[in-house]
């Protein structure tokens, strides 16, 4: 099946003798005990099952993991590692996730923040220790690409896990595993949800190994499992996927080219644009572009907030993927400790008219 056919037609397990078309809604904790039967909801789920064997399918791994948060998704990666465990991470890491590892984790894992847009940085920390290797592209916020292929190449132990976060990119444009990761990442709050009103996370594998045994470990021990009602809906958000992301990347590829050009804005982040540092690198892992860009307001922060007021279609939110146009400045979410340029803009595209959006940046950035 091609993409677009398996996000529609594979996240189906059936039980109702009356075959409905869309899979119903399991709600039931437990199950009557029978040769096969599922027993506890916090093991499996015929709606979990379904959803994970979806994300498997289009992410082409071979087994998927549902929580019930991408920051839990991440996590579990953490706990399934020992101890004074090294891990050499982004140095534009997704926040959430950095703060787990220097906070939850801190005495715990060893981490190495690293930029990871030139790979041989990779191999000049690995260490004895070094148990995994995180990568993260387009990165969040400054959507910086890592070439996987060459991530992967700098790694010579087995020992060594590498996990993609594939959130920004969705397996629509990009399939790290067919790239030489171990192990990919989702927020499925994100482009898989669609719709800003699911919270998820996912991961998929490319082996069933040691390693992904302790993270179902983790995953069903530890009970962060996605409940079915969030399961049923990301099915049914997933059948849309590849065309939303395909007019979510149209848009924003257009919007990045506008901001570029105009004189209040200082720099744009798209690796659609071919001024974009790791745009080459993008397109030979990439079969689209995304619809996550960021840029850098010409002014204060409280001429950035200023003009991020006057928009009418960009919500000021936080999150991402979703249907409609947010926008924030992002070192005002990320916090006092924030890397971020102060004046940095994290857009979401959305799927509205794209003649209203531009319009909307006009009027905004006019004042």
């Amino acid at each position: 099946m091609k993409f677009e056919t398996a996000a529609i037609h594979g996240g189906q397990i059936n039980t109702d003798s009356h075959q409905p078309v869309v899979q119903p809604l399991t709600l039931s904790t437990n199950f009557v005990h029978h040769e096969g039967s599922l027993i506890y909801s916090r093991a499996a789920n015929p709606n979990r099952l379904a959803l994970e064997a979806l994300l498997a399918k289009l992410e082409k791994g071979v087994s998927a993991a549902a929580f019930s948060s991408g920051n839990a998704a991440g996590m579990a990666v953490f706990q399934a590692l020992a101890p004074g465990s090294h891990i050499i991470a982004p140095d534009d890491m997704y926040h959430g996730l950095r703060k787990q590892l220097t906070t939850i984790f801190d005495r715990i894992l060893e981490v190495s923040f690293v930029d990871m847009t030139e790979v041989d940085n990779i191999r000049s920390v690995i260490k004895e220790n070094t148990k995994l290797l995180w990568l993260e592209t387009p990165s969040n916020p400054l959507l910086k690409i890592t070439d996987i292929r060459g991530a992967c190449a700098q790694v010579d132990s087995k020992e060594i896990k590498i996990v993609v976060d594939n959130t920004f990119a969705s397996p629509v444009f990009q399939n790290p595993l067919d790239l030489g990761a171990d192990i990919v990442m989702h927020s499925a709050t994100k482009y898989f949800g669609g719709h800003s009103d699911i919270l998820g996370g996912a991961l998929i594998t490319g082996s069933k190994d040691a390693f992904w045994e302790k993270i179902k470990n983790v995953h069903e021990t530890g009970g962060a499992v996605l409940s079915p009602f969030d399961c049923y809906y990301l099915v049914r958000s997933i059948k849309t996927l590849a065309y939303r992301m395909k007019g979510h990347a149209e848009h924003a590829g257009i919007i990045a080219t506008y901001l570029d050009l105009h004189d209040k804005v200082e720099a744009v982040y798209y690796p659609g644009l071919v001024t974009h540092p790791g745009h080459e690198i993008a397109t030979t892992q990439m079969t689209g572009f995304g619809g996550m860009l960021s840029f850098l307001f010409k002014g204060s922060a409280e001429e950035t907030d200023r003009f991020i007021a006057k928009l009418k279609f960009f919500t000021n939110a936080t999150s991402l993927g979703g249907v409609e146009s947010l926008i924030e400045r992002r070192a005002a979410v990320e916090g006092p400790d924030s890397k971020t340029p102060p004046n940095l803009v994290r857009m979401s595209v959305g799927l509205e008219h794209l003649d209203d959006l531009l319009e909307d940046l006009d009027q905004a950035l006019m004042g």
